[in-house]
């Protein structure tokens, strides 16, 4: 088995977990390139690494310079195709993940160096861009590859229905289409027991922007208060919204009753926190479909939550928000303080009913281990 992988990195997500899947599974060779999404301080460098049998046999990362971004994101499909090139290897599959990369995977199996091409979508929006006409670039690049590669593994199914409600593409058009949802390294997540979680804390985690709702959550704390007296909400992150977040906490004088750890690089001590928290919360604006980033895709929060035994409270934004309510392992609530403060209550003030939904949590995200949904996709000889 010799595979390559091909990604824009901002943060963790499904690119590294396929990484770390083909690494643990020792797999002959392994080329994995990456780019940053976007010019960052903290992610300035563009290049590629080289695994044999799970050890790591080369690294290579070159400072880049800050250039406009179309010619940055044609300098990248160009170095994922002369990277595999360079490598003299014959590959069993390539995975692109977003369209651009992707579109180089078709390139190489062109010239005969890859045997599937894979485009894997972990985002989808029918109006990315503003711009039209730059919208339509990207949706024309994105159409061409879910067309044109061997398989394009979809975070939802709902992205395959958008392209033919928007785009026209019917699904029998494209190369073979899979759902490969957001995942967890079950196995590895400690979850504790009942009796060792703060049973009145409530988490949130993730990057802080007004779209996530959090503000809603602590507009919702003084009704909370009055029925949970030791209260506690645990936000975990940090991000362009938090001054507002604190000077709202101020206004409201809840300062007691909140906690802003900031942005904690230890994925591990922020599974602890999840874990030992009774309840977390994953809140999406609904605004119209068309503009939605989270409404075609799997939020890999939820699952994160999911996966640390904790139950969640989210909107009816999410693909998988009804399965989630209905397997009681979380609840749907409307984006308003009202809806918040009864669900919080609710499930708070009865420990009977929070211990079942926190069972119901971690058997829900069982089924979401990568082992099994990679594992899936790559043996399906399809």
């Amino acid at each position: 088995m010799k595979a390559a992988i091909s990604t824009h990195v901002w943060t963790t997500g499904p690119s590294q977990e396929l990484k770390k899947y083909f690494i643990k599974n020792k797999i002959d060779k392994l080329l994995w390139i990456s780019h940053p999404l976007t010019y960052h301080e903290r992610l300035d460098s563009s290049g590629h690494e080289t695994y044999s049998k799970g050890k790591q046999t080369k690294r290579h990362y070159k400072k880049i310079k800050k250039i406009p971004s179309l010619l940055s994101y044609l300098k990248d499909v160009y170095l994922n195709i002369f990277y595999v090139l360079k490598s003299k290897e014959k590959y069993n599959i390539y995975v692109g993940f977003d369209n651009l990369n992707a579109f180089a995977g078709w390139i190489l199996k062109k010239l005969g160096r890859t045997k599937k091409s894979v485009y894997y979508v972990v985002d989808y929006v029918p109006i990315r861009f503003e711009n039209k006409i730059l919208n339509s670039i990207y949706h024309k690049v994105e159409s061409f590859c879910a067309v044109h590669c061997d398989e394009t593994w979809n975070l939802s199914k709902r992205m395959v229905k958008a392209r033919d409600e928007f785009k026209g593409l019917n699904p029998n058009k494209c190369g073979l289409q899979k759902e490969l949802q957001m995942g967890v390294w079950f196995d590895e997540i400690k979850r504790y027991s009942f009796n060792k979680i703060n049973h009145n804390q409530l988490v949130f985690m993730g990057h802080i922007m007004e779209k996530q709702g959090v503000q809603y959550v602590l507009d919702a704390v003084p009704s909370i208060i009055k029925k949970i007296h030791q209260f506690k909400f645990l936000i975990i992150g940090d991000g362009e919204y938090i001054s507002t977040l604190k000077e709202k906490v101020k206004e409201l004088e809840i300062e007691k009753y909140i906690t802003f750890t900031g942005y904690i690089k230890d994925d591990k001590k922020i599974e602890e926190l999840i874990s030992r928290s009774a309840l977390a919360v994953a809140l999406y604006d609904t605004k119209e479909r068309k503009r939605n980033w989270t409404y075609y895709t799997d939020p890999g929060k939820i699952k994160a939550y999911l996966g640390a035994g904790t139950p969640v409270l989210t909107t009816n934004v999410p693909h998988n928000s009804h399965d989630i309510a209905d397997k009681k392992c979380g609840m749907i609530v409307d984006l308003n303080p009202e809806s918040i403060s009864k669900a919080v209550i609710a499930m708070l003030n009865d420990k009977k009913l929070l211990r079942k939904y926190r069972e119901n949590a971690a058997a829900y995200a069982k089924n979401f281990d990568w082992n099994v949904l990679f594992g899936g996709v790559l043996a399906d000889p399809t």
